[in-house]
């Protein structure tokens, strides 16, 4: 086996590698025939990414999205996209008659709906829903409005309650101070998180209060509200209005500058919402970044280790949770330098992985893309992940004991970026079209 030069010596042997034919998410699926023996039983087969927005990351997710869904009968797919908006693709694979550019501008957050790669993810579940016995189902489990607006959960809430409770009126000063500092996309989140901290702090308190007063009058009303509305309207509204006062803390986090107790309210909230879809669906495919689906704290420079939504449903789920971790050697990935804001969407991965990373070691191995099944390793490739004590997430390193993260780990050799869906951002913000319009793709 020809390995590409890198810059270590250590290696897996040839027995740890399985070679992947292709990416190509319509092609045969018989080279996946591996995971029968890695997934077992899993109930939750999560699939990370080093960075978002990827053409590769999302060309794997769909090729073992496939094959999960063909061959074991997994019947949602759950991504890092946000919660309530997630309820828009969910009908459309389902048979529904929204326009799909609007589907994926509106019903993903983040920006990770804006991409042809996604299309055809969504695309692909339309079809197979037309004729499988067992549809599969879309779910977001992120915050609402990109993580800049509470807007969407709220109103989501708020159109519950005008069926469920329509003698009452929700307090308008707790939209009108969400709308205060909401922003169209995450192009404005410097913007929207500025004008959160300007709230003058009696303001923010009323805000968090209001959210409470929503959820305890919920809570306590829930038998009366279900004699009106289905259970699902009601669990999927008070999910809606947990996440929306999540979001909330987080902001409170932020502006008090605590970006670890962010960080952990994040982590802990989007595990909730994966077993509030798993008491839903039989088996899932959870599609997130490696830091958050790993079973070891995710560490972003300038901050403490922060556990990860891995490791809370490794503590809940045991061995019904597998990971399914990546790694990549070159090509370009996303941008998180400032300049992001301005159009500049990605920027040039290094020539090579550090030495002593999960990236260097798996380069070494082969010069295609392939996975390697860590819980069956020689005692002498087990001894060479053991050694490794980081990993490259896009343009910056984070310390990850390897055994302990994942089960399985695929190495993707090149990545680069997706490609722009013109019909999904046709309905996007004018600010997302403008700094799409100024990114210049290689």
């Amino acid at each position: 086996m020809n390995a590409k030069a890198v810059t270590t010596s250590a290696r897996l042997s040839d027995e740890a590698v399985i070679p992947l034919t292709t990416l190509d998410p319509a092609a045969p699926l018989d080279d996946l025939e591996w995971l029968d023996l890695a997934i077992g039983d899993a109930r939750v087969v999560a699939i990370g990414e080093s960075a978002h927005y990827n053409r590769e990351f999302y060309e794997l997710r769909h090729r073992l999205l496939r094959y999960l869904v063909e061959r074991h009968g997994f019947s949602a797919y759950a991504t890092e996209s946000g919660f309530v908006e997630g309820r828009l693709p969910d009908t459309w694979v389902r048979g529904g008659e929204e326009r799909l550019g609007h589907v994926m501008a509106n019903g993903m957050t983040s920006l990770m709906g804006l991409w042809k790669q996604m299309r055809a993810h969504l695309e692909w579940m339309r079809r197979h829903n037309r004729t499988a016995a067992h549809p599969v189902g879309f779910h977001g489990i992120d915050m609402p409005g990109s993580m800049v607006s509470l807007l969407p959960g709220l109103d989501a809430v708020t159109a519950y309650l005008a069926q469920a409770d329509p003698g009452f009126q929700v307090d308008p000063a707790i939209r009108e101070t969400a709308a205060a500092f909401a922003a169209a996309s995450a192009f404005s989140a410097p913007a929207a998180f500025s004008a959160y901290g300007q709230l003058a702090p009696a303001t923010r308190d009323a805000l968090t209060a209001g959210l409470a007063d929503l959820r305890a009058r919920m809570t306590a009303r829930r038998l009366d509200y279900l004699r009106g509305t289905a259970a699902d309207a009601y669990e999927r509204a008070l999910r809606s209005l947990s996440i929306t006062i999540t979001l909330d803390a987080m902001l409170r986090d932020l502006a008090r500058g605590d970006q670890h107790g962010m960080t952990l309210d994040r982590e802990a909230t989007i595990a909730d919402t994966v077993e509030w879809i798993l008491d839903r669906e039989g088996r899932i495919v959870l599609a997130a970044h490696n830091g958050h689906v790993q079973r070891w704290p995710h560490t972003v420079p300038g901050m403490s280790p922060s556990p990860s939504m891995g490791m809370h449903l490794a503590d809940r789920l045991g061995e019904d949770y597998l990971v399914i971790g990546t790694t990549s050697a070159s090509g370009q990935t996303l941008n998180t330098s400032s300049d992001f804001y301005a159009g500049t969407l990605f920027t040039e991965l290094e020539e090579a992985p550090q030495p002593g990373s999960l990236d260097a070691l798996m380069a070494a191995c082969h010069d295609g893309p392939f996975a390697t099944d860590l819980r069956r390793l020689s005692p002498a490739d087990a001894a060479a992940v053991r050694a490794v004590s980081q990993q490259r997430h896009g343009t910056y390193y984070s310390g990850v004991s390897p055994l302990d993260a994942y089960d399985v780990v695929v190495h993707l050799p090149r990545v680069t970026p997706a490609e722009p869906d013109q019909a999904a951002l046709t309905h996007a913000p004018h600010e997302v079209q403008a700094a799409f319009s100024r990114w210049k793709p290689e």
